[in-house]
């Protein structure tokens, strides 16, 4: 009786993390080596909107930077300097847990994608906060950006290729989607058997259905994208994660049920809260197609469709009832909508 090739041993959720941070950590490393070497070539002076940005979300949060003087400016260089560490590893983490989830790209489109997500992260708040206006740049400036987080973009999503668990001895290790050539991508495993993602099946049309819903739901609350895959799994559909992630989860959901009816929150529209979101529901729908082991590109494009239409749903209706209702009642019907929306995607479904 023939065995089945196994997938590796799942990661708890402190080894995702923790392999998230140290790829992104080593992205930002190369991010700054090609920047430095990019003056040093060029003679040209370091870019201050680090620091401008630091700065601005600090008198609009109402927390200005203590000190004068020079004081103050190298306080304010530090801080530049650590929010560029942060979203390095922010973002490695966001895409480890992508990974984590199912959707596995081709080396080349990974670190282009992860790139992109890091130029995001630091352009979009300092465009938000009048900073900088991204309309303006040239192509000069898009490309003095481009080629740094491009750098950060492969090296990121190298390590976190090469801090995939290794496969027990005798089982073969998943291997990522196919790449545009058509070939996989190659990898180690025993002559004979076939690589364990081969097997993955192509995504249903009710697969793509639900993910679009689940991101619909995240657009309404971001934490359901990734919690609600994880907290209606059971039995061999089950994400790996088990109770601590569960815990994590339920704690996110709450936390945003009760921040979202503060009237200081800002918009899911803004340059922080919609990428948010799109994550969400790019995630949500990498988690429903390895729940069901099916390959996880289109139902992330679907999460993230769904996650657009969700976010600006959302945005919409409350505009709308806050000049009819209180703004706590008609937050309350969009948790409900989105509540149903997420059971409805997340929700284990029987095949045939």
């Amino acid at each position: 009786m023939s065995r089945h090739p196994a997938s590796p041993r799942p990661r708890r959720p402190i080894h995702t993390v923790l392999a998230g941070a140290v790829a992104g950590a080593a992205g930002t490393t190369v991010l700054n080596a090609v920047t430095y070497g990019d003056m040093a070539r060029r003679g040209r002076a370091p870019s201050t909107v680090p620091e401008q940005t630091v700065t601005a979300l600090a008198e609009r949060l109402d927390r200005p930077i203590g000190g004068r003087g020079p004081e103050r400016e190298h306080r304010t260089t530090a801080l530049g300097a650590l929010s560029g560490y942060a979203a390095g590893v922010g973002v490695g983490k966001l895409v480890g847990f992508a990974r984590a989830a199912g959707l596995r790209m081709p080396a080349g489109i990974g670190g282009v994608v992860t790139g992109a997500l890091a130029m995001a992260a630091t352009d979009l708040p300092a465009h938000a906060l009048g900073v900088t206006d991204l309309r303006t740049w040239t192509r000069a400036d898009w490309v003095s950006d481009a080629v740094p987080h491009l750098a950060y973009g492969l090296t990121t999503h190298a390590t976190l290729r090469a801090l995939d668990p290794a496969p027990r001895p005798g089982r073969t290790a998943v291997l990522d989607l196919p790449s545009l050539g058509g070939r996989s991508s190659t990898a180690r495993h025993p002559r004979g058997q076939e690589p364990a993602a081969q097997g993955r099946s192509h995504a249903s049309a009710g697969l793509l259905l639900r993910s679009a819903l689940l991101g619909v739901a995240a657009g309404g609350r971001s934490s359901l994208g990734l919690a609600g895959p994880l907290l209606l799994s059971t039995g061999a559909g089950a994400l790996p994660g088990g109770a601590p992630a569960a815990a994590l989860s339920s704690l996110a959901v709450g936390g945003e049920l009760l921040a979202d009816k503060l009237p200081t929150t800002p918009s899911r529209l803004s340059a922080a809260g919609l990428p948010v979101r799109l994550a969400s529901g790019l995630v949500g729908g990498a988690a429903l197609a390895r729940r069901e082991h099916a390959r996880a590109v289109l139902p992330a494009l679907a999460g993230v469709t769904g996650a657009v239409a969700g976010s600006y749903a959302g945005a919409a209706w409350r505009a709308w009832a806050g000049q009819r209702v209180p703004d706590v009642e008609a937050a309350l019907v969009e948790d409900v909508v989105a509540a149903a929306l997420t059971l409805a995607a997340a929700l284990p479904h029987r095949r045939g």
